[in-house]
């Protein structure tokens, strides 16, 4: 199993707790031998004083040539992939108005092309084994009630949300499964707020911090966090990626939320599935809604 951007937040807590159920996991991250260094020596000394078999990989997934040798270090040691966690993510914290377009870009780099990257490395070989599950670790804030000072991100998570429901249908064929895991706003327990990323135009972002927004940057994160439960837990998130893997193949469901919060996003997401289930059977593609049991008989 693979975890995308797993140095910190949902991505470790994930990639421990799958090693810890017996799997084995590469935790990705960059920097494995700079910044991440320190990270990666905790991961061995965890993975072996817990008898786990937790690996560290170099993958920056804004790099085509970083993922590709990820991946081929991955299948040279453990052969197969099963299961790839699109979990890798940033987010940012200010007026939009604030953020210049090559942030929004960046930004959209990271969240949604650095998917892709990953798929187009991975697909091939989970094509030819007829089987696999991609699990895309979402946010609630596509669909639910969003506040605002994070429209970058949120709009970022709405394209990977929109990219993830397109490859469930196109990959069903090839017997390889798509299970979104939805996250709502866990203000405590990991770095997501913390290192946030920063409008570049601070005379635009001075305007908004002066202007009739005056103070509604702390209204926003005082109010949030007044939303979340005290037993609000981000490992949670982590369990229900557990739960996901765990199901046997053909059973797993197509998107669980986790969102203490309760945003609404669970409400919409279930309508807009339920649409889109109903559409496909109505064009005679239902068989697109599940993955082919039968591995196909045709390589690519």
């Amino acid at each position: 199993m693979l975890v995308t951007g797993a140095s910190s937040g949902f991505g470790l807590m994930a990639a421990r707790a799958l090693a810890g159920a017996g799997h084995t996991v590469y935790a990705s991250m960059r920097e494995t031998q700079g910044r991440n260094a320190p990270r990666v020596a905790e991961i061995a000394q965890w993975s072996s004083a817990t008898s786990s078999d937790l690996r560290t990989v170099e993958l920056d997934v804004q790099s085509e040539a970083s993922v590709a040798a990820a991946i081929a270090a991955i299948q040279q040691q453990s052969g197969d992939l099963d299961v790839i966690v699109h979990n890798a993510g940033h987010m940012v914290f200010g007026p939009a108005e604030a953020f210049t377009p090559e942030q929004f870009a960046q930004l959209y780099d990271v969240n949604v092309l650095g998917t892709q990257r990953v798929n187009r490395a991975v697909l091939p070989l989970l094509r030819r084994q007829g089987s696999g599950l991609l699990l895309w670790v979402g946010s609630t804030s596509h669909r639910g009630g969003t506040p605002p000072w994070l429209a970058p991100y949120f709009a970022a998570k709405a394209a990977m949300d929109a990219l993830a429901v397109s490859y469930a249908g196109e990959l069903a064929r090839w017997g390889i499964e798509t299970s979104i895991v939805v996250p709502g706003a866990f203000t405590q327990g990991t770095n997501h707020f913390l290192h946030a990323g920063a409008p570049a135009d601070q005379q635009r972002q001075a305007d908004y911090d002066t202007g009739p927004t005056q103070g509604l940057a702390d209204e926003i994160l005082t109010n949030l966090a007044a939303c979340e439960p005290p037993d609000a837990a981000p490992e949670s998130v982590a369990r229900a990626i557990v739960e996901v893997v765990n199901t046997p193949r053909g059973q797993r469901p197509f998107r669980v939320h986790i969102d203490p919060s309760d945003d609404g996003c669970a409400v919409v997401g279930a309508v807009a599935d339920r649409i889109r289930a109903e559409f496909l059977r109505r064009i005679n593609l239902g068989d697109l809604l599940s993955p082919r049991q039968k591995e196909p008989s045709h390589e690519q």
